[in-house]
């Protein structure tokens, strides 16, 4: 029988009206502690995000969605927080924000397969 890995996971969101709380799913982070095992993914959808806000940078946006990813994965061109261990990186990276990009609460779950599991919850959450 294959272990099951108790994982956290938190939805990404683009908030580009912060006081208005409106948001479109971007992207999702996943975080097992015990399998060393962290994974960022996301997908701008341009149409859908002008439709959702005309005055959006899009640009901007895919930047600090790269920064995000980069301080995920510890990227060592990710600056000073993607040197954190994985756990404060996680922890960093949900943490409640009032700015256009932001996390819902970190959910658990337990999966076979990490991998597998984080496109799961892309597929169902964003795409």
């Amino acid at each position: 029988m294959q272990e099951k890995h108790l994982y956290e996971y938190a939805v990404i969101r683009v908030v580009p009206m912060v006081e208005r709380e409106e948001f479109l799913n971007v992207g999702v982070i996943l975080f097992c502690k015990k399998a060393k095992f962290i994974k960022m993914l996301f997908c701008i959808e341009e149409s859908k995000m002008r439709l959702f806000s005309s005055e959006l940078d899009l640009e901007q946006l895919q930047l600090n969605l790269d920064s995000f990813q980069k301080i995920a994965h510890g990227a060592k061109d990710g600056g000073p927080i993607a040197q954190f261990e994985m756990p404060e990186r996680f922890r960093w990276l949900t943490a409640l924000r009032s700015s256009v990009i932001q996390t819902s609460r970190p959910h658990s779950g337990l999966s076979i397969d990490l991998e597998q599991t984080a496109k799961h919850l892309f597929e169902e959450m964003v795409l």
